[in-house]
C-alpha cells in the first residue's frame, strides 16, 4: 500500500514537472513568421554595427531567455501611405497640389534594421506610417521648388523617379525602405496647369489639323501621280502598239516586194529561155538551110565546075 502511494505521488509530481516545463516552453519559445522580426532584448553582442543590446531572429525559432529578455515583433509588411501636399510653391511660384501613394517597409537587414529599431521598437504601425508620410511630404515639397509645373505635370515618372532619390536617403537614416511610389494626380489653384493643358491641346489640335492635311495633300498627291502613271502607261502601250504595226506592216511591205521581185525576175528568165530557145531553133533552121544548100545546089556546082575545067583541059589538050 506504500509503495503504490509512492508511486502515485511520483506520478503526479513527474505530470506537474511536465506541465510546467511545457507552460516555460509556451512561454519562452518564441517561433518567427517569414513577414516578421524577432528582437530579443536584454543582452548585449558584437554585432555589424558594433556592440548592440539585443539579438535578431529572421525565421525560424528561439527560446528566450526568462527574467533577462524581452521579445518584441518587428512586422516588415508593406505600409500603403498617402501622401499629399497643397499650396506647395513649385519653381517660379505656381503653388501645386500633389496626390501620391507609396509603399514603405521596415528592411529586415542590418544596418538598416538598427535604425528602425532605435526609432521604433515598441511603437505602433500608425506611428511608423505618420513619421514616414511627414518625411516624404517634406521631401515632396523640397522635390516640388526645384521643378517648374510643366516639369511635374508632364513627366510624373521622372518626378516621382526624383522624388525617390531624394526621400530615400532620409527614410534609410529613420530606419526605413521605400519601395515604390507614384503620383496619382498634380493640380493648382490657380487654373495655370488648365491653361497648359488647354495650350498643349490647341497645339495638339493645330499639330493634328497639319498632319491631316498633310496626309490629304499626299493622299491626293498619290492619287493624281496614279492616275498620271496609269495615262502614260496607257500611251506608251498605244505608241508601243503602233510601232509594232509599223514594223509589221513595212515587213509585209518587204516581203511582198520581194515577192514582186521573184515574180518579176521569173517572168525575166522564162522570157530569156523562150528567147535562148528561139535562137537555138533558129540557129538550127540555118544549119538546115546550109546543109540543104550545101546538097541542092553548092556540091552540084562544084561538080559542074568541076566537070567543066576537065573538060575545057581535055579540049586544051586536044587543040595543043
Amino acid at each position: 500500500m506504500t509503495g503504490f502511494v509512492a508511486l502515485v505521488v511520483l506520478f503526479g509530481l513527474a505530470l506537474v514537472a511536465f506541465l510546467v516545463m511545457l507552460f516555460v516552453i509556451r512561454n519562452l519559445l518564441y517561433v518567427c513568421q517569414p513577414n516578421e522580426v524577432l528582437v530579443f532584448s536584454g543582452t548585449t553582442r558584437q554585432s555589424s554595427v558594433g556592440i548592440v543590446g539585443y539579438r535578431i531572429i529572421k525565421g525560424g525559432r528561439a527560446i528566450r531567455k526568462p527574467i533577462i529578455e524581452a521579445v518584441d515583433r518587428i512586422d516588415l509588411t508593406n505600409m500603403i501611405i498617402e501622401v499629399s501636399v497643397t499650396n506647395a510653391y513649385s519653381k517660379g511660384g505656381i503653388p501645386l497640389t500633389v496626390n501620391g501613394v507609396a509603399n514603405i517597409k521596415i528592411p529586415g537587414e542590418l544596418p538598416l534594421l538598427h535604425n528602425a529599431l532605435e526609432r521604433f521598437l515598441g511603437r505602433s504601425r500608425q506611428e511608423i506610417m505618420q513619421i514616414a508620410r511627414e518625411t516624404l511630404e517634406g521631401n515632396l515639397r523640397g522635390v516640388l521648388a526645384t521643378l517648374t509645373p510643366e516639369q511635374v505635370n508632364q513627366d510624373k515618372e521622372a518626378f516621382a523617379g526624383k522624388l525617390t532619390e531624394e526621400a530615400e536617403h532620409d527614410l534609410n537614416r529613420i530606419g526605413l525602405v521605400l519601395d515604390t511610389l507614384k503620383i496619382q494626380n498634380v493640380s493648382d489653384d490657380v487654373g495655370y496647369l488648365n491653361a497648359i493643358g488647354r495650350m498643349r491641346s490647341a497645339h495638339i489640335r493645330r499639330d493634328a489639323a497639319i498632319a491631316e492635311a498633310a496626309a490629304q495633300a499626299q493622299a491626293s498627291e498619290v492619287k493624281w501621280t496614279s492616275q498620271m502613271r496609269g495615262e502614260v502607261s496607257k500611251i506608251e502601250t498605244a505608241i508601243e502598239i503602233a510601232r509594232k504595226e509599223n514594223e509589221r506592216r513595212i515587213a509585209d511591205a518587204r516581203t511582198r516586194r520581194q515577192a514582186v521581185i521573184a515574180e518579176q525576175l521569173a517572168a525575166v528568165q522564162a522570157d530569156v529561155a523562150q528567147a535562148q530557145a528561139e535562137v537555138q531553133m533558129q540557129e538550127a533552121r540555118i544549119a538546115q538551110v546550109q546543109l540543104r544548100l550545101q546538097g541542092d545546089i553548092i556540091q552540084p556546082a562544084t561538080a559542074a565546075c568541076a566537070d567543066a575545067i576537065a573538060q575545057a583541059k581535055a579540049a586544051a589538050v586536044t587543040t595543043i
